[in-house]
């Protein structure tokens, strides 16, 4: 079973103001997916990395930074391929409770 999350966009009433909501399903996974993509191609060519690294960040950050996009999308991925019932049930015996 993967994590309920739903994208919709609010305009509040009378005020010039926006927000964004971004709901949890597996579909969202697809997006997670592009911004790999696109993070994996610049990261390669190290393209804009000396604005953040200017600024103290360090190379290996990056490289966690793409690591755990990487974890999430095969997570969502996961989840998507297998049916709601035989994942919770997975998840199930996975957990272990301690009083």
């Amino acid at each position: 079973y993967g994590k309920q999350w739903y994208q919709r966009r609010v305009r509040a009433k009378g005020l010039n103001v926006a927000g964004t909501f971004i709901g949890n399903n597996t579909s969202i996974q697809e997006c997670f997916s592009r911004t790999l993509e696109r993070f994996s191609q610049m990261f390669s060519r190290r393209a804009f990395t000396h604005w953040y690294t200017g600024e103290g960040m360090d190379l290996q950050e990056f490289t966690e930074a793409e690591n755990n996009l990487r974890d999430l999308c095969t997570e969502y991925l996961k989840y998507q391929e297998c049916g709601s019932e035989e994942c919770s049930e997975e998840e199930d015996e996975d957990e272990v409770y301690e009083d």
